[in-house]
């Protein structure tokens, strides 16, 4: 988790930092194939070169970026799982539960769709 502890020391709120830091060690964990890097001060993962999935936090909320594509598609689930949807994420607040399997159908969902793209971005 190298990759994304500067990230995670600028986070004040000791909770926030720790759960933060659960949902990037646990994506580490079940993909461990993505590489694991900051860019545009965003911890993300990617895969052969190409966006997979990336978060960033405020005071509020955690914000989950898996490409509008992926948002689409999975709107109804966002929902369902109570939370609020920009154009580019979808919000969780710091003291809703996790849904690790919409993320984890997200992420799994670019890993196939964008197997053979060479370029970062769709």
């Amino acid at each position: 988790m190298i990759e994304f502890q500067g990230f995670l020391d600028n986070i004040e709120n000791l909770e926030h930092r720790e759960r933060m830091e659960g949902i990037l060690r646990y994506l580490a964990d079940k993909f461990p194939r993505l590489k694991r890097e900051i860019k545009w001060g965003q911890p993300m993962f990617s895969d052969h070169g190409t966006f997979i999935i990336a978060f960033s936090t405020s005071k509020q909320h955690i914000s989950v970026a898996p490409e509008a594509v992926v948002l689409d598609l999975f709107d109804d689930e966002i929902k369902e799982a109570g939370y609020q949807r920009t154009k580019e994420t979808f919000r969780i607040k710091w003291t809703d539960e996790i849904d690790f399997d919409l993320i984890d159908k997200m992420i799994e969902y670019n890993i196939e769709d964008k197997k053979d793209m060479t370029k970062f971005w769709r």
